[in-house]
């Protein structure tokens, strides 16, 4: 199997100049805060820098996005340089490893047969599968029975999770094949969520919520449309539309808890015409 091109000199620099930088960050006489780090304190900053890169993309800042790539890249290294205190890892072998992972994952570029170039949506599903036979070769190894959610993780966003979850199931053929049978399993779960709204059944009631978010996604998905980023999309809409809302009362001395919600009303639908 061929190798992809080695890096350039100034990157190879930068990345060793980055390395070094952490090393005395964490080496005696560095940075106290970070001395102290470990995995699990990183990582609601981690997971908040991942948000800021979705951020400027979806805004499309590129300087906001080289910055806050820097600083995720800052926790690779920050995480990798803790796993080499520990004698568990280090930054090389993280950079060796995604390099052979993505190198045999990409068998239609590296593999060496002559294999004919793919078209890119062909690209997934040969991906899928590549995974799918690692997890199963990994699975054996430690005598486990193999399932299709091997390479889920369950931390991550509830919309994020629920979407993974969909796409293993429909891999296998567990799926519906028309998008009004999705339609009317939305308004199901509608309907239970009135039913259990009407016996004022709490317990029920978030379970149905539930239902009907998951079931969402469902739709989504069958609709060619990523849930997180259409739910960003809005809250970012609704969230600019009442912010235009707010310079307006702003201006008229007032705030919006002291404004009469039908002027409150008045004022969103300004904000529409202003803001589609």
């Amino acid at each position: 199997m061929s190798t992809p091109p080695h890096p350039n000199h100034t990157v190879t620099q930068s990345m060793q100049a980055l390395i070094h930088l952490m090393d005395r960050l964490r080496s005696p006489g560095g940075c106290p805060w970070d001395q102290e780090q470990t995995w699990n304190s990183l990582l609601p900053f981690t997971i908040e820098e991942a948000y800021e890169v979705a951020e400027a993309v979806e805004t499309g800042h590129w300087q906001h996005l080289r910055d806050e790539l820097g600083d995720l890249l800052f926790h690779v290294v920050f995480y990798s340089r803790i796993a080499q205190e520990q004698k568990l890892f280090d930054m090389d072998d993280v950079i060796r490893g995604v390099t052979e992972k993505m190198t045999r994952r990409h068998p239609h570029v590296f593999g060496g047969t002559g294999e004919e170039r793919i078209a890119a949506s062909e690209v997934p599903g040969r991906w899928e599968e590549i995974k799918r036979q690692e997890k199963t070769a990994l699975a054996m190894e430690a005598q486990k029975i193999p399932s299709v959610f091997d390479d889920i993780n369950s931390r991550l966003p509830a919309l994020l999770w629920a979407a993974k979850v969909q796409r293993k199931m429909a891999q296998v053929g567990f799926d519906w094949t028309e998008i009004h049978e999705v339609v009317g399993k939305v308004r199901e779960e509608l309907d239970e969520l009135a039913e259990g709204w009407a016996r004022q059944d709490q317990a029920n009631i978030e379970e149905e919520i539930g239902d009907v978010l998951f079931t969402m996604v469902n739709l989504a998905r069958h609709l060619k449309v990523d849930p997180e980023t259409a739910l960003r999309a809005s809250t970012r809409k609704f969230q600019n539309r009442f912010r235009y809302m707010e310079e307006c009362l702003y201006r008229e001395g007032r705030h919006p808890r002291e404004t009469p919600l039908d002027r409150l009303e008045a004022l969103w639908q300004e904000s529409k015409k202003h803001l589609p």
